[in-house]
């Protein structure tokens, strides 16, 4: 799936979820993770986007080898966090992300390794998927972009997607 070595030492990494601008870690997904993934860290974010990554910041500080999982506005900070913390990121799974927000537009320049699986519901009116798209294969080489049938919130999609094996590097 990912142009990278695999690492059989999967207990040392972390995963992290993060929700989307107008949910929480009580949410659908967070419920999901929580569930299945009992060391996932999953947080709650709220406030402007620079609070919100402070949150961020201040809750992953000292860890490292990070898989970080974002939906939506979650999937933009999780982007900028791999962007200003690329040695700390193993993987990014990015679920509707908000990428195209003018709050990206300082990350356009990169081009980050690290492997990211993107998964965007056709549907989606939240966050439109073509803008997406193409910043996602502009900024991240070792893309696996997924376009689905679904909406923005992916409800068709993500219940039955393989975790175990997007959660591992």
């Amino acid at each position: 799936m990912f142009e990278t070595e695999r690492k059989d030492d999967t207990a040392a990494m972390k995963h992290v979820f993060i929700h989307g601008l107008e949910s929480s870690g009580q949410g659908d997904k967070g419920r999901y993770f929580r569930e299945r993934y009992p060391d996932m860290i999953i947080g709650d974010y709220t406030g402007s986007l620079q609070e919100r990554m402070q949150t961020l910041y201040k809750r992953l500080e000292g860890e490292s080898d990070l898989i970080l999982v974002g939906s939506s506005y979650g999937g933009l900070m999780a982007a900028i966090f791999a962007c200003e913390q690329e040695t700390r990121v193993r993987k990014l799974v990015l679920l509707a992300p908000a990428l195209s927000l003018p709050d990206f537009d300082p990350y356009l320049a990169r081009h980050l390794p690290i492997p990211t699986a993107v998964f965007h519901g056709s549907g989606d009116e939240v966050v439109p998927p073509e803008p997406v798209r193409k910043i996602a294969e502009q900024v991240f080489l070792n893309l696996a972009y997924h376009r689905v049938d679904d909406d923005h919130s992916l409800h068709g999609t993500f219940s039955t997607m393989d975790w175990d094996a997007l959660l591992e590097v």
